[in-house]
């Protein structure tokens, strides 16, 4: 109680310094570089992105673009090149006349040389960058480009998908919060007993999470994923302390007064509850944390800060903007929209057994659309772009005119026999799906000798260590096929350098649906068990928590198994993060009730009236709170044209509401099914007589 009369003695104070915070936050915010490579995310220890870093070291190559020129002169295409050479961070342009000088009719060539570079009506050109596939001045060098370009050229590859996911993000994210921010307040203004106290917890969250942005500061960078979500995320799941504080201000004022002591008390309060209710949420973050694809760490790490300075805020500063703004607040307040819910619970409990039996035929369905939707994600970044990205569009030129949908890079020791490489060649060309290999032996034949090659054109190819080839595949990036001949290459490079190395887009991607796979079995473990310690620990029980994670893990199937039905595909960090959020997020709507339930069945009512009080007096607070949840998310859901953006929020949209509902139906009826094993298995409880007592059953009418 004195850390709660310091807060209300000292809240002008309090006020001034959050106010002044947010002056570094925002220049923290501001400040914070945001990485839009998926890619980067994966384990440093991986083939692929050791066999990057080779690829830099050696050749001074990071990125790698191909450029699709349509209906030019070969004279103005080369021009074009000597323009593109000239951008900064353009490492090397690989075309015809990087082999040949154009007096030299390109028909000589051989088929396949010439096959590999051209088309009816176009001509491509291969990009190397000296800086890595997502760094900034990659991308500036991608839109100078296709300035340079013009309209007849398209810019294909890794860097080209970042640059326009970056643009489309940087144009979206600010309506991202806007959109959460009006359906949050829409929320609140139906749901709440006040037309002002919306605002004033907007104002209060909205510094928390200008703090929270800032602070990312420190991490040195976060992905786009966090940087879309964390805002939303923080105003929908910590939303509920604010409410809870506001609720047991207003009681407090019932009983004391004077303000200043009840909202002391209201304070103390607040903050004892919400810390239980709070620590499930930063529990489902934390678990992020254990992926090996460390863009979960990202998102947790960001997400906890987030809770945690909500609870900090919701006990701070916003019992001090609520004194502050007292007496308006008190003036515009009205009835609650949400009506009693006495009879409604009275109706839920007398037909329990319904719901018993519906969350019984529940189970098989909602848990096989689970264990198929994870195995129908999609892993390829472009497909979370609108089709009329120009990223979108060059690979579509690239598979319709080159039947090139994929490109890999190979590493070979630079001391292997040139045999060696065209009898690995060889048998790689047959591997199906790959178009052809393209490397010096390749490219000169077997009876030019390397030696006389200018160092121009060898040093594009070779370096004292290695020689990098390039391997055109039909097959699409993350698909089943492009995995299989990634295996099928692996095993004949193997055979002839033990230490060569496949890299590229299609290898991280298969290397990243292996990482992401385990992970999601290990998150969800790690999420579930601690979450079972938590509940278990904060109602003191050892049956409880396996009923109240049973019924959220069948809110979590049901949200998951739906896209399996509705034939939709999800993008891969989806149901890994979603799992575990939704757990977290509203596991809360159980343990309100299932605590109420408790302190009921001690004080000696029946099952039925516990647990019927238990949900009468729940109701109101869950449904303001899934539905917070839900307004946030779903706007952004429906708005976002980044498909990894927008179905994360639709899948927290509908997980809120399908908790809501399982919280409210099915939970009920397992506390009445299972009275007597919790009242044996929980602290406190043990003494209870289950047989029917002289207390008043509630009636039908109620």
């Amino acid at each position: 109680m004195k850390v709660s009369r310091a807060v209300v003695k000292y809240r002008i104070p309090i006020l001034i310094v959050t106010v002044l915070l947010l002056i570094p936050a925002t220049i923290g915010y501001l400040g914070t570089r945001v990485n839009y490579d998926m890619l980067d995310y994966l384990p440093t220890d991986m083939d692929t992105v050791v066999g990057q870093n080779v690829l830099m070291d050696e050749f001074g190559k990071g990125a790698f673009s191909f450029i699709i020129v349509e209906d030019m002169p070969a004279k103005d295409v080369a021009a074009l090149k000597l323009k593109i050479e000239n951008i900064p961070h353009v490492e090397t342009v690989v075309w015809y006349n990087t082999l040949a000088d154009l007096s030299v009719p390109m028909e000589l060539l051989p088929d396949k040389i010439y096959n590999a570079f051209n088309s009816e009506n176009a001509t491509m050109m291969a990009v190397f960058f000296d800086s890595s596939t997502s760094a900034d001045v990659t991308m500036d060098a991608i839109r100078e480009i296709r300035s340079v370009a013009g309209k007849q050229c398209f810019v294909s590859g890794m860097s080209a998908l970042v640059t326009d996911l970056k643009d489309l993000c940087e144009k979206e994210e600010p309506i991202y919060v806007a959109i959460a921010v009006v359906l949050a307040l829409v929320a609140m203004l139906v749901f709440l007993d006040s037309w002002l106290v919306p605002f004033v917890f907007l104002l209060s969250i909205g510094m928390m999470i200008l703090l929270n942005l800032g602070t990312n500061y420190f991490l040195g960078e976060i992905s786009y994923i966090t940087k879309a979500l964390s805002a939303v995320l923080q105003l929908a799941v910590t939303m509920d302390y604010s409410i809870f504080l506001w609720h047991n201000y207003n009681e407090q004022l019932e009983k004391y007064d004077d303000k200043n002591e009840a909202m002391a008390v209201a304070i103390h309060n607040t903050f004892t509850s919400v810390l239980g209710s709070s620590v499930t949420t930063v529990a489902g973050f934390i678990a992020l944390c254990f992926m090996s694809f460390t863009m979960g760490r990202d998102l947790g790490i960001v997400m906890a800060k987030g809770v945690l300075l909500g609870v900090i805020g919701c006990v701070t500063v916003l019992p001090a903007l609520i004194l502050v703004f007292d007496k308006p607040l008190r003036k515009t307040k009205h009835r609650s929209l949400i009506p009693d819910m006495k009879k409604f619970a009275g109706g839920v409990v007398k037909v329990f057994p319904i719901f018993l039996i519906i969350f019984a035929l529940l189970i098989p369905p909602a848990y096989y659309g689970y264990s198929k939707t994870n195995s129908e994600v999609y892993y390829d970044m472009g497909e979370c772009l609108p089709q009329d990205m120009e990223y979108v569009i060059a690979n579509s030129k690239l598979r319709e005119e080159f039947d090139v949908a994929s490109t890999h890079m190979l590493l070979v020791n630079a001391d292997a026999s040139p045999k060696a490489v065209r009898s690995m060649i060889n048998e790689m060309e047959k591997v199906d799906g790959v178009k052809y290999v393209l490397g010096l032996k390749s490219v000169i034949g077997s009876a030019v000798p390397e030696d006389i090659l200018p160092e121009s054109i060898t040093s594009i190819l070779k370096s004292d260590k290695w020689e990098l080839l390039l391997i055109n595949s039909e097959y699409k990036v993350a698909s089943d096929e492009v995995n299989g001949q990634i295996n099928a290459l692996n095993t004949i490079l193997k055979k002839y350098d033990n230490g060569g190395m496949l890299i590229g887009e299609a290898p991280c991607m298969k290397d990243m649906i292996e990482t992401t796979d385990h992970d999601f079995r290990v998150v969800n473990m790690i999420s579930i068990i601690a979450i079972f310690v938590i509940i278990a620990l904060v109602e003191k029980s050892l049956s409880l928590p396996f009923i109240l994670i049973a019924v959220i893990e069948i809110a979590i199937f049901i949200n998951l198994g739906l896209p399996h039905y509705l034939g939709q595909s999800l993008p891969f960090i989806a149901p890994i993060c979603i799992s575990t959020i939704q757990l977290g997020a509203t596991v809360d709507y159980a343990i309100l009730m299932t605590t109420r339930y408790k302190a009921e069945r001690i004080g000696g009512a029946d099952k039925k009236n516990a647990v019927h009080t238990a949900l009468s007096t729940s109701i109101p607070s869950i449904i303001v709170s899934g539905m917070g949840l839900f307004a946030a998310t779903f706007g952004v859901a429906v708005y976002s044209n980044i498909d990894i953006v927008s179905s994360m929020c639709m899948l927290l949209a509908r997980g809120a509401v399908i908790s809501m509902l399982m919280v409210i139906l099915v939970l009920p009826a397992l506390l009445m099914l299972c009275d007597k094993v919790v009242c044996k298995t929980t602290i406190g409880m043990a003494h209870i007589n289950n047989k029917k007592n002289k207390t008043e059953v509630v009636s039908n009418e109620e």
